[in-house]
């Protein structure tokens, strides 16, 4: 027996053994499921993907399964770790099982399972911790839609007239606050998201950012999207100047920009071929900056397609790779 509820949206199926709930989700028109196992309350505490609920279906880019009890890690071979800002996740596998361990602050959160196309997956989060359940279904988006011309980036990402502009850097370079900058200073600008955005490049050619469930530090979950209007890569620097990127420093920058297993063959062909037709077709630029109101200014007249009286002297979206905006002191 299927029961439908509408807390978000969700199906719920009784089954013999117990009360197992799957919660729907569509992210960058992917939809993904989560079965929670008997805890009633983790509804609850997932409200974050609220605004992502959608309807029950079979089509699916990959399934999640909470498990009540721990995964034995013995046997665990480790093929990469990542460290950032007191989280860590380590990628092996187990036999022939690809296998992720969750860490904060040194402490294992979380352990997750998953078949060799990961399109199903089980995770045991200690105390069902929205850590372990969070990282779970980010590395299960991030591996499934490697191969459908879609990135997780690590960005934050502003809406302004119609278009999405996202900024890249590695963490502490001032991602969160340039965007700040632009919400403060450059009128009519919306923050998207914080940190985990999701591009996608459809069948017709257009580029799209969505809004997405992970978000990092700021509680900004929203699902929105808009066609994509500039890339930025960001550099802590002494003066504001922006230029446009060259391919080969274009494509360095979003290598490191967006999350993958690139050591597995079939998913880094994936994630390359979305690479080289970002870079081909995004307008991707360099910014070296402060954090201060000028750098907003500067980065935003430069990339406004029809800069307004207040955006004279920036160059035009189609100024040519290497010509420089320099803010005048």
């Amino acid at each position: 027996m299927v029961i439908k509820y509408f807390f978000g949206t969700f199906a719920a199926r009784k089954q013999q053994e117990g009360c197992m709930k799957e919660l729907y989700y569509k992210v960058a028109d992917h939809v993904f499921a989560l079965e929670t196992g008997s805890d009633e309350n983790i509804v609850f505490s997932l409200r974050q993907y609220e605004p992502f609920g959608t309807d029950p279906t079979e089509d699916t880019v990959f399934r999640l399964k909470m498990s009540d009890t721990p995964i034995d890690t013995d046997g665990f071979s480790m093929e990469m770790q990542q460290d950032d800002e007191g989280q860590a996740i380590q990628a092996g596998h187990i036999g022939e099982r690809p296998c992720f361990l969750f860490f904060h602050r040194e402490q294992l959160k979380a352990v997750l399972v998953c078949s060799t196309d990961y399109s199903q997956g089980e995770v045991f989060a200690k105390d069902n911790n929205l850590f372990g359940i969070n990282n779970a279904m980010m590395v299960l988006y991030a591996l499934t839609t490697a191969g459908r011309h879609t990135a997780l980036f690590h960005s934050s990402v502003v809406s302004h007239e119609g278009k999405a502009y996202m900024f890249l850097g590695p963490s502490g370079t001032g991602k969160s606050t340039h965007s700040r900058l632009w919400l403060e200073h450059i009128e009519g600008t919306e923050l998207m998201n914080d940190d985990n955005p999701v591009v996608r490049i459809f069948d017709d050619g257009s580029i799209r950012v969505f809004g997405s469930p992970w978000s990092g530090k700021t509680p900004c979950y929203r699902n929105v999207s808009y066609p994509l209007g500039a890339i930025v890569m960001l550099d802590q620097a002494p003066r504001n100047v922006i230029r446009r990127m060259k391919p080969l420093e274009a494509y360095a920058a979003l290598m490191i920009s967006i999350s993958g297993k690139r050591w597995d063959k079939r998913l880094a062909e994936g994630l390359h071929e979305t690479e080289s037709l970002l870079v081909a077709n995004a307008s991707m630029w360099h910014l070296d900056c402060l954090p201060d109101e000028e750098a907003a200014r500067v980065c935003y007249k430069s990339l406004s397609p029809d800069p307004s009286p207040e955006g004279e002297g920036g160059l035009p979206s189609s100024g040519e790779e290497g010509q420089r905006v320099v803010a005048k002191g």
